[in-house]
């Protein structure tokens, strides 16, 4: 059997090439004489086409480049494949960076991109020939900001989350409200927080009407997913063979059957039972820590989403995931609207609203969102948030110290209203023996610790 490797560099085009290329794109195939008009032979491949499969070796020549297929021992993509209907090399490898952007330096990442080529044409071929599964994950529990069961996929899983994704997230991104916040590019904290602010201040005309807020928050949301009814949602906008059987593997995977616990197995104890996703059915609940479960949340919520766009006409709404906001004049038509949507969500989508956190206030006293506390022209970080932060400071190791307080000046910033809790941030830096900018805004590492560095 002969293996072929992935090319993961793309060399830059000699001039000449380029100077070709132009002159026979520019003016027909007929233009210039130096190459040789495209034939109909199979083999025969325009190389200004779009990126060739994997499983195909090419050759260039002045006149012509030729594709010509390696033999294999299992059925695989070829470059005469419809792209509409699978994936190619390329994106496998835009997967795999994707992939590895924020995980780089982990384990499991380390241990692929030790034999890279090999492994990403191993897992190409399990794709294409349908043996792929998915591998063990990695389960552990979180305390901050409360204790909660995490579960990790593989790199290798991920980078087939990354694939998915990247192929059929933008169908379903477009049909998204602008108000769908979370694990959406330019969609953050940040962006949830500023758009909340302009909605209060539109409805409110610059804090000069009064106004309510209804807050609700989904009760155990990620556990608590019919992945029945997510899956019809899914496969309704995924129309090739090929995505369809990728979503639904990658959706009913349980990876309680095939997991490995990492840490102290008493802190699984401080979950509590109604959040575990060890104790649900098989057809309930996302593992949390996968891109793949972010993402279906949002087609899952988008459902509500319309609802409340739509069938509620409720022009001032915001949802961060499982919380979301409603905004309206009067607290009746706030009352009606909660109905409204507590009969929905266990009629259409199996969920429910948690009634502990149901709030419905004026505005005046503030909106807590995503962290931050909108209050009439100012908008404050969560006091909880920030205490924690000081406390964590104050108690942790002189080598971390610089990271968080950054970390800690950067979240601070995003406040309209933050100076007074950025200067205390800023004396404790100091006090830990890092120097701080005249703005407050970030910190500096020590002279001897520079100097070690260099």
């Amino acid at each position: 059997m002969t293996e072929r490797l992935f090319n993961l560099v793309v060399p830059l085009a000699h001039k000449a090439t380029a100077m070709r290329t132009t002159d026979t794109s520019g003016s027909g195939w007929d233009a210039s004489g130096a190459v040789s008009r495209p034939s109909n032979r199979t083999g025969d491949v325009d190389s200004t086409m779009g990126p060739l499969t994997p499983g195909t070796r090419t050759s260039t020549t002045a006149t012509r480049t030729t594709t010509t297929r390696a033999p294999r021992c299992a059925r695989s993509l070829s470059a005469d494949w419809n792209e509409t209907e699978g994936f190619t090399g390329a994106e496998l490898v835009k997967a795999y960076r994707d992939c590895r952007r924020t995980k780089r330096n982990t384990a499991s990442a380390l241990a692929f991109e030790a034999n890279l080529e090999r492994n990403l044409f191993k897992l190409h071929n399990e794709l294409a020939d349908g043996s792929y599964a998915p591998g063990p994950s990695k389960c552990f529990v979180i305390d901050r900001p409360k204790h909660r069961e995490v579960w990790a996929a593989s790199f290798r899983d991920r980078i087939v989350h990354h694939l998915l994704y990247n192929r059929i997230g933008p169908r379903f991104e477009r049909s998204f409200i602008s108000d769908s916040c979370a694990c959406i590019k330019g969609r953050g904290t940040l962006y949830a927080v500023e758009r909340l602010d302009a909605k209060v201040r539109s409805i409110t005309q610059n804090w000069s009407l009064p106004a309510h807020y209804l807050k609700c928050d989904l009760a155990n949301f990620f556990v608590s997913i019919d992945k029945r009814v997510l899956l019809d949602l899914l496969l309704a906008k995924v129309s090739e063979p090929f995505w369809r059987e990728m979503t639904e593997l990658v959706l009913m995977h349980d990876p309680r059957a095939d997991f490995v616990y990492l840490g102290d197995p008493r802190m699984m104890d401080r979950v509590p039972p109604h959040k575990r996703l060890m104790e649900q059915p098989t057809h309930r609940g996302l593992p949390i820590g996968n891109l793949s479960s972010q993402f279906f949340a949002n087609v899952y919520l988008n459902e509500m989403d319309q609802f409340v766009k739509h069938e509620l006409r409720c022009r001032h709404y915001i949802r961060y995931v499982d919380d979301f906001v409603l905004l309206h004049e009067s607290p009746q038509w706030l009352n009606e609207a909660l109905a409204a949507i507590a009969e929905f969500l266990p009629a259409r989508l199996g969920a429910r609203l948690n009634p502990k956190k149901t709030i419905l206030q004026p505005v005046s006293r503030g909106i807590d969102f995503v962290g931050q506390v909108i209050r009439p022209w100012v908008r404050h970080t969560r006091k909880r948030t920030f205490n924690v932060g000081i406390a964590r400071l104050q108690e942790m190791p002189a080598d971390e110290v610089y990271q968080a307080a950054n970390s800690y000046f950067g979240l601070l910033r995003q406040a309209t209203g933050s100076h007074h809790e950025r200067a205390q941030l800023a004396n404790i830096a100091r006090k830990r023996g890092h120097a701080v900018n005249r703005q407050m805004t970030k910190a500096f590492r020590k002279t001897s610790q520079r100097g070690d560095q260099q």
